[in-house]
């Protein structure tokens, strides 16, 4: 990356701290010409100072009375924002353990007193082309992490939408689902990273009913044991197309699609797995699935209120859903019931998600 021309220093400023007026004026004397210059007489004033006017460098005296150099900078470091500040120590201390100390509380140089006009042009020129690029850097680095975020979510979109593209009356079903596996999964200790990466494979569960023959997928009546066996093998078709990634949110969609159907008592499918041998992930989907399944309008079967669907997960903890789980969903039952309504009246408003950032403010 090029280096700062003159006139990129004049975009730059510079806080100057230092107890004693005769330092201040010489360090203005040199850095004035070509950065915008701040002074502060003392490590408290600094500090407030800073809150207020975030500098692009900072040139920090040590021996100061009430609060050091070595303090000062170690109360920026504490700031994710301030610590990005490159801090260089302007001290009149020459001994290899100060210079350790300064470094360890993460100053990037020293200049020693008395202050050489070229040398601090240099050090401070230096420091601030390297912040720079590093900024340049991230910033760089968060586009191109944005444009892959994006990327990802549209995916996300495109395989719930192609695994529900032949069922047109699941509605807001996969997104409402979702929320409700995040309420569950923070619920149960997963962090709120972890509970998120889950909302969003979660959508993508029923991805192998594209799959699925249509005069089985669109069926308005009971399948026969035959069509049953048929439509069971989504399961297994969704894992094979969503496992083709190695990425972490690909291979939890994958783990669920597989896994969404079976069982705690070890009757469901397609490996007929029992208990905790089934990925928890699946365990909590299983739980929201069937919740917002019940609690839908079908060509085959009326919308249950929320009390008969919450009183049908009760009635089979222990044989279709992990009981713990179970007693966790109730104990956010309030929470789940306010995310439907959200959902419900977005539904009726005809509104379509296009990402998936989809639980509402109250539920985190």
């Amino acid at each position: 990356m090029n280096e700062l021309t003159h006139n990129d220093e004049k975009r730059f400023s510079v806080l100057v701290v230092d107890d004693e007026p005769a330092n201040i004026d010489i360090l203005l004397g040199i850095l004035k010409p070509f950065y915008n210059v701040k002074v502060a007489p003392s490590g408290h004033v600094a500090l407030k100072v800073v809150q207020q006017f975030t500098p692009d460098l900072i040139l920090l005296d040590i021996m100061m009375p009430g609060m050091d150099g070595f303090e000062v900078c170690k109360q920026l470091k504490t700031d994710r924002e301030l610590a990005r500040i490159p801090v260089i120590f302007v001290t009149a201390l020459a001994q290899g353990e100060d210079e350790e100390k300064g470094f360890d509380v993460g100053a990037v140089d020293y200049i020693t007193k008395p202050v050489s006009p070229s040398i601090t042009l240099a050090r401070v020129k230096t420091h601030l082309s390297l912040a720079h690029q590093m900024r340049t850097t991230e910033a760089l680095v968060s586009e191109r992490t944005k444009d892959l975020e994006l990327s990802q979510q549209s995916a996300i979109c495109m395989l719930a939408a192609a695994g529900h593209y032949n069922d047109t009356d699941t509605g807001h079903h996969i997104w409402r689902m979702s929320a409700y596996s995040k309420c569950l999964a923070l619920s149960c200790g997963w962090s709120y990273e972890q509970a998120t990466l889950l909302s969003q494979a979660a959508p993508m569960h029923d991805t192998g009913k594209i799959g699925i023959p249509d005069n089985i997928l669109k069926a308005p009546r009971k399948l026969s044991d035959e069509e049953m066996e048929v439509m069971k093998t989504h399961s297994n078709i969704g894992y094979k197309i969503l496992s083709q990634s190695t990425t972490p949110l690909f291979i939890l969609a994958a783990e669920i699609a597989l896994n969404h159907h079976e069982k705690w008592d070890g009757s469901g499918y397609p490996s007929g797995l029992r208990g905790k041998a089934i990925p928890e992930s699946a365990r909590i989907v299983a739980i929201a699935d069937v919740f917002d399944a019940l609690t839908m309008k079908r060509p085959y079967k009326n919308a249950w209120t929320a009390d008969e669907a919450f009183d049908y997960i009760e009635k089979h903890a222990g044989s279709h859903f992990d009981p713990q789980l179970v007693n966790e969903f109730f104990a956010v039952k309030e929470r789940i019931l306010a995310t439907q309504q959200y959902w419900f009246e977005l539904e009726d408003e005809q509104i379509i998600p296009s990402m998936i950032n989809f639980l509402p403010e109250f539920s985190k």
